[in-house]
């Protein structure tokens, strides 16, 4: 039943288009300038520059890569194409790889749904392409993978089984040979790095009852309670107030029930 990891990769990243690097992908639009943002609403470009650039961006509590982490899994997770290119390029100069972003949108296909990847798939392989980024720096469809945690997946598929019965029995062992044992698996991003996509895309697409489980993880693999603070405060901007502000209690209740 474990899907090939090669299947996985070859939907995620080999989909075609029949006008991709040509024009923008159906359904997108071009990136506003900064004129076009001043006609329409000269306030939001005071904001754009001033807080979300100007500060926001520059808040030590989050390294600007992890920022750029936080921002692409919230536009991936909620299929906000206008500013992904700009993103990702912004993401490529703050030290985030072609192999990791390529890893984001392999992991969120699961988390936010085949079609939100496939949307990033097709402007991602622009932005490669305008960048001279080829092949040789994206991640195999398979290949070595880190090592399981034989117990505490043990304990997880217990916990999802008791949750679920046997109403999906499907999605249990999907999740289990799918997810927990290939997916979280794959080398191409760190653990801690899964962990903050994961926890982003949930935030921001308001999946409030699964951030416990996920930002639980997220710290046993690294994440302090200071990034965890600041990747709330990033996706307030990126994903909006009502979603930062329905995750806080969540992330305050892990945050304070952890060891210290």
């Amino acid at each position: 039943m474990k899907q090939p990891a090669a299947a996985i990769m070859s939907l995620c990243l080999i989909a075609s288009y029949p006008a991709l690097g040509k024009q923008p992908p159906q359904g997108s639009r071009p990136m506003p300038e900064i004129d076009d943002i001043r006609a329409v609403a000269p306030a939001l470009e005071k904001y754009r520059q001033g807080i979300l650039l100007g500060d926001l961006w520059r808040r030590p509590g989050l390294s600007p890569r992890d920022r750029s982490l936080v921002t692409l899994a919230a536009l991936i997770a909620r299929n906000q194409t206008v500013e992904l290119a700009s993103y990702l390029n912004r993401a490529l100069d703050n030290d985030v790889t072609p192999a990791e972003i390529s890893e984001i949108i392999i992991h969120l296909a699961f988390y936010t749904g085949w079609a939100n990847a496939m949307s990033a798939v097709a402007i991602t392989r622009d932005v490669f392409a305008t960048r001279g980024i080829g092949a040789d720096q994206i991640p195999a469809a398979s290949g070595p993978q880190l090592a399981l945690d034989e117990a505490a997946e043990a304990q997880r598929a217990t916990r999802v089984a008791e949750q679920s019965g046997n109403v999906a029995p499907g999605l249990v062992q999907y999740t289990a040979d799918v997810l927990f044992r290939d997916l979280w698996l794959r080398p191409g991003l760190t653990p801690r790095d899964r962990s903050l996509v994961t926890v982003s895309a949930l935030v921001a697409t308001g999946q409030v009852a699964q951030i416990t489980y996920h930002l639980n993880r997220a710290m046993d693999n690294g994440l302090t309670k200071a990034e965890a603070g600041e990747m709330i405060t990033q996706l307030a901007f990126y994903a909006g107030w009502p979603n930062a502000f329905s995750a806080l209690p969540v992330v305050k209740d892990v945050v304070e029930k952890r060891p210290r």
